[in-house]
């Protein structure tokens, strides 16, 4: 699709304001054509950027599904410190964001940009947490303690990787459209990435959960921490701590930050804690940030119970891979739908499919069985995909709304991104926190190969009730009002000078 005539030269020369002495005045006479075609992304640019996503994906689907079952069943930590584990680790995180915005704000540009160095910098110390998150400790007492400190290292390094390599979307284009776009192949890369995720790590710890496991054992006392297992685990950690480098060595190559043109900036810098606090005055960013609280607490439990559920509230013992696989591929291959859904008949109506596994999940509570199991992970997997691409697709669209209505607040698009991802995550931790310490009320036994009743019933409400209310409240919260609109693609770019001008995060 033609992208419209930029504005005047000379509204442009006079925004950008180069000095007399400058070589180059010729150069910014032609600029309208040059950033028209620059706001025109390659499709190499796309899928770097996109395959930069990945590694947090592999390794967030891969604790997601996997990381309950290896705490309690493999290392076999008590449910209340496993508890205490998700709630630490998913606050330690919400906590790194708006200190990722902070730190940010006052980081200098390099030759890379001024986001990138982030994303690069964190890659090898979070390559080694996230090992370390799977590694058995040679000792017994404080091994709660040491999963602990790492998932909580962990979930703050891959905060100071996600809030720049996701706020480096509004510095690629100042088109909406490309920004939808790149936003769209970003997701649909990062699902890739959960599936490869999931399926890797499941593939490998395949061999220590086998069906076996319980049927052969006489008592129903705890069964004893397997070598075999912890090698797999081990094994598994290695492999996804390996993406980190070779997926951030590639968006590195393949991806070039929007450069900030003119040092000078024409007004002050706006504070964090000033910027901070505009931005959280914002209705429809307070509107989309609470619902989609909602939305991602409820997909993070399901997501997380899922496996627990197959493993101890039904006979699915056999088909907890092939589920995991169903809902992962069931998702990757539905996000181009909803993006082509999103652009044709807008983000709310779009917004609508994220409650289609309402029933299911309610009636796989009911019914356990496997044929009702696999439409489930279909539908589940469906909705997923839309609730992960439609709040970082409406996102931006919030920033230049603000943006337009505040012209002298600029720069603000980082604080944006990391105080988003700050309330997510914490309503994670406290629907993670709350939900394991109720299997420990329950009389949830680490390592048991039969649970009580108490426990079938709390698995089947984690899976079934508690998702359902969630989604409920989110969406209804998402109608209320109405709701920013992409701007123009004339406004798009006098957004973009406006950040070129007087774009400063010190």
């Amino acid at each position: 699709m033609a992208v419209p005539p930029h504005p005047a030269p000379a509204a442009t020369s006079e925004a950008l304001q180069q000095p007399p002495s400058a070589p180059q005045p010729e150069a910014h006479a032609l600029e309208p054509s040059t950033d028209s075609g620059a706001s025109r992304l390659s499709l190499c640019t796309k899928i770097c950027y996109g395959i930069g996503g990945v590694p947090n994906q592999v390794a967030s689907s891969a604790t997601a599904f996997y990381l309950q079952l290896f705490l309690l069943d493999v290392a076999q930590i008590p449910a209340v410190q496993v508890s205490l584990l998700l709630f630490g680790g998913k606050v330690s995180g919400a906590a790194a964001d708006p200190l990722a915005g902070f730190f940010i704000n006052r980081s200098r540009r390099t030759g890379s940009g001024r986001l990138m160095p982030w994303v690069l910098g964190c890659t090898p110390f979070i390559a080694l947490a996230y090992f370390f998150l799977w590694f058995l400790p040679p000792f017994t007492s404080l091994r709660g303690l040491w999963y602990i400190t790492f998932y909580c290292v962990f979930q703050a390094l891959a905060t100071f990787f996600q809030v720049p390599y996701t706020a480096l979307t509004m510095f690629l284009t100042p088109s909406p459209r490309e920004r939808d776009s790149v936003t769209a192949y970003r997701m649909t890369m990062e699902m890739v990435g959960t599936l490869m995720g999931a399926t890797v790590h499941g593939l490998i710890v395949s061999g220590a959960h086998g069906p076996h496991t319980c049927e052969d054992v006489a008592l129903p006392s705890q069964a004893a921490i397997s070598p075999k297992a912890m090698r797999l685990y081990c094994l598994a950690a290695a492999v996804v701590a390996v993406t980190y480098p070779v997926c951030s060595s590639l968006l590195w190559l393949g991806v070039k930050e929007r450069p900030d043109s003119s040092a000078s900036a024409s007004g002050p810098a706006l504070g964090f804690l000033a910027g901070l606090s505009q931005t959280a005055r914002y209705p429809p960013y307070l509107k989309l940030v609470l619902s989609f609280l909602f939305i991602s607490a409820a997909v993070q439990v399901e997501q997380s119970y899922l496996v627990l559920f197959c493993m101890h509230a039904s006979r699915l013992q056999q088909h907890v891979q092939s589920l995991v696989l169903t809902i992962l591929v069931s998702a990757v291959l539905s996000t181009p739908l909803w993006e082509w859904v999103l652009q044709r008949l807008g983000k709310r109506t779009s917004a609508f499919g994220i409650c289609t596994m309402v029933p299911f999940v309610i009636l796989l509570a009911m019914v356990p069985t496997a044929p009702v199991a696999y439409v489930v992970a279909f539908v589940s997997g469906v909705s997923i995909a839309v609730s992960l691409l439609l709040p970082w697709s409406m996102l931006p669209d919030v920033v230049d709304a603000f943006q337009q209505q505040h012209e002298h607040s600029q720069g603000l698009e980082t604080i944006f991104y990391s105080s988003y991802v700050f309330f997510t995550k914490l309503a994670g931790a406290c629907a993670l926190g709350i939900s394991t310490l109720s299997l420990e009320f329950s009389g949830y036994q680490a390592g048991a190969c039969q649970q009580a009743e108490e426990v079938v019933v709390t698995l089947k409400v984690l899976i079934g009730a508690v998702p359902t209310c969630m989604l409920l409240t989110g969406l209804g919260i998402l109608m209320v009002g109405p709701t920013p609109k992409a701007p123009s693609q004339d406004t798009s770019r006098q957004l973009s000078l406006q950040r070129r001008t007087s774009y400063s995060l010190t």
